[in-house]
């Protein structure tokens, strides 16, 4: 049973405080708030909301975004009682380590580093596009990629993750403000859109609100690969719009929520994480619930939801330019590179943290989990994480898989979910600052959601999913198993004679 050996809470508590290897407690609730705003008001809000109006939802979007941020705010409700009960990095992974054990937490560390390793190539690919973009409207012709040899480089993701990479070696806090100034401004440029968006709004756009459903020949033309795993299991047609299409809009424009469980991975740089825990991730969760129901409100009214399924790749600017505001549509381009930025930060920041827990472990290389003596931060793990992030960025087409992102995500949120339960089981003596209310319904409510939305992902996307999990099995055999500081404990407690059993 050793590979469900639990850590104990106490034990993650004193391996934070462990010397050469801590963190700087420098953040507040405004910190965490902005955080959250930074790192969901992105790629997510620009592009995937309006691909998922035109070719799932239509109108109906808006509840596509309501119910991806209901899913997301159960989830981080289950999140939020760990981080005040467990304040230290790792988020997922830690909870994980200390209520199911090792081998699972082990799988939702390499899921989180999935998430957030993709996350952060894929929206730095698309800053570079975006940055090609913005060089255009004011007249510099810069080629976006240069030819070394055989090899292609995009040199703009290059560019921001090395500036980012270099403010997290230099201290959490600084980082923090730079991006702070960041977010404010794109949360400026989205308030812009909204209300120049309504001005353009027609009310007859809004109907059919939810478009009948319609078959599409997704299976024929494109192979069994491209419909969801719903469809696949249930021998359900492909389609359109109609309720499931609401559903299958949902798990699109869930990509734009990702990230505050990256919040969470925070909770070790926190100042009073039993008060500042809570408040900072659920206030950062309203402020971007409510921008992105304007967004699509406006978006949606602006033009039929016909209109955007027939552009080629549909996002706000295609909105603005199709009813003639091209200067809005600059604006846009612009607004983008800004919200790219801050995401690209946040994510560079909880890979390092979650890379930083499992280092700490021993289930991957300890000497990755030294901290700066001068700056409180894991300048090696981050300089590592930044070359690596920044080369598959760079050099090839990550964006192909984005909804690897979505289903690193959710598979998450479904064990943090069901951990409450057991936390709740195994440590009945525990007051965490925040608790979940209504018992087990939340927390099971939220792991089916999940789990549903999951399914709504396409087939390709789970077998992708399949190889990465049994990469995940290999390492942690090979590697992670024998070098795991809990194993190897209870490995002398076992030599000594005593008996065996989990720790704590």
């Amino acid at each position: 049973m050793s590979l469900f050996r639990t850590k104990s809470i106490e034990s993650s508590l004193a391996d934070a405080d462990e010397s050469g290897r801590r963190l700087k407690r420098s953040l507040t609730t405004w910190d965490l708030m902005i955080m959250g705003v930074a790192v969901a008001v992105g790629a997510g809000i620009f592009s995937v909301g309006a691909r998922a109006a035109g070719q799932f939802s239509g109108p109906a979007v808006t509840l596509s975004f309501v119910l991806a941020a209901i899913t997301c705010a159960l989830a981080i409700m289950c999140y939020a009682e760990f981080a005040t009960a467990i304040p230290v990095a790792g988020s997922a992974y830690v909870f994980t380590y200390a209520t199911m054990g090792e081998i699972v937490a082990w799988i939702i560390g390499w899921n989180l580093i999935l998430e957030l390793f993709t996350a952060a190539a894929v929206i730095a690919k698309y800053w570079g596009i975006y940055l090609s973009e913005v060089f255009g409207l004011i007249g510099w012709d810069i080629p976006a990629t240069v030819e070394l040899g055989v090899l292609t480089l995009t040199w703009g993701p290059f560019l921001i993750v090395a500036i980012f990479t270099f403010l997290l070696v230099m201290g959490t806090k600084l980082s923090a403000r730079v991006g702070n100034v960041f977010t404010i401004i794109k949360v400026g440029v989205v308030l812009f859109v909204i209300v120049a968006g309504f001005f353009y709004v027609k009310a007859e756009n809004y109907t059919p609100f939810i478009p009948d459903a319609v078959s599409t020949a997704t299976a024929e033309t494109s192979g069994v690969l491209q419909q969801s795993l719903f469809s696949f299991l249930t021998g359900a047609a492909p389609a359109q719009y109609g309720l499931f299409g609401v559903f299958s809009g949902a798990a699109i424009v869930f990509f734009a929520f990702i990230g505050f469980d990256v919040v969470a991975t925070s909770a070790e740089e926190v100042k009073d994480p039993g008060k500042t825990l809570p408040r900072g991730i659920f206030a950062g969760l309203a402020v971007v619930t409510v921008l992105y129901i304007g967004v699509s409100l406006a978006l949606t009214g602006m033009v039929p939801y016909t209109d955007l399924a027939a552009a080629e790749d549909p996002n706000l600017a295609t909105a603005f330019t199709l009813v003639g505001n091209t200067g809005a549509a600059s604006l846009i381009a612009v607004g983008s590179l800004i919200g790219l930025t801050t995401v690209i930060m946040v994510l560079l920041m909880g890979l390092a943290r979650v890379v930083l827990a499992m280092s700490r472990d021993g289930l991957l290389p300890r000497s990755l989990s030294r901290t700066s003596d001068k700056h409180s931060t894991p300048a090696r793990l981050q300089i590592i994480l930044g070359v690596l992030v920044a080369l598959v960025a760079g050099f090839t087409q990550v964006d192909v898989l984005e909804e690897m992102i979505n289903i690193g995500t959710l598979s998450a949120f479904v064990v943090v979910s069901l951990g409450i339960l057991v936390l709740r089981k195994k440590r009945p003596d525990l007051r965490p600052a925040f608790r979940v209310p209504f018992g087990p319904v939340i927390p099971v409510l939220s792991a089916v959601l999940c789990l549903y939305l999951m399914t709504n992902l396409a087939v390709e996307t789970w077998i992708y999913f399949a190889g990465w999990l049994v990469i995940g099995f290999l390492l942690y055999f090979a590697y992670g198993q024998r070098h795991s500081r809990l194993n190897q404990k209870f490995a002398g407690v076992a030599a000594a004679g005593a008996p065996r059993g989990t720790e704590g």
